[in-house]
């Protein structure tokens, strides 16, 4: 196993409340905890963790939980993110899953970092715009409007 990754300061700060929520999902039935952290550009961490339900769609991603609680405080800018999942050891990269990058990417740049963790710290971090490719945004309902029907195209 790649040792672990160094973390910065701030790296450590998010990892620390990422790991804290971590503790706290509520995963009975795919027993996949996940705690996220997001650091608003107002300078201040918001958490998340999964909340599961037994009619699976009801259920709630840490990082969409992370987000609201961003949100609900008036920020509306992430900065950085840090998703702790898996096992000690394991070396699994949990990153967000597909809705979660698309709800990051509406509040954060292509190029915000994600710090993907397991309990025992750093594993990778990686570009919001590696997770998410040629993301669907704001700009692209503008650039991609329809034209008005009825009227020929051309």
């Amino acid at each position: 196993m790649p040792p672990t990754p160094s973390m910065t300061a701030a790296v450590e700060r998010l990892f620390a409340a990422a790991k804290a929520v971590f503790a706290t999902a509520y995963a009975p039935y795919s027993n996949f905890p996940v705690g996220a952290a997001v650091l608003g550009e107002d300078g201040n961490v918001y958490v998340g963790c999964n909340v599961e339900n037994a009619s699976y769609p009801a259920g709630v991603c840490a990082e969409g939980g992370a987000i609201s609680a961003m949100v609900a405080a008036g920020c509306l800018r992430i900065a950085a993110v840090a998703v702790v999942s898996g096992r000690p050891g394991d070396g699994s990269l949990g990153t967000p899953c597909g809705i979660c990058r698309q709800r990051i990417r509406e509040f954060a740049s292509a190029d915000t970092p994600i710090h993907v963790c397991g309990p025992e710290g750093l594993r990778r971090t990686l570009r919001l715009d590696e997770l998410l490719p040629h993301a669907f945004d704001a700009d692209s309902l503008n650039a991609g409007r329809a034209p008005e029907l009825g009227r020929a195209n051309g």
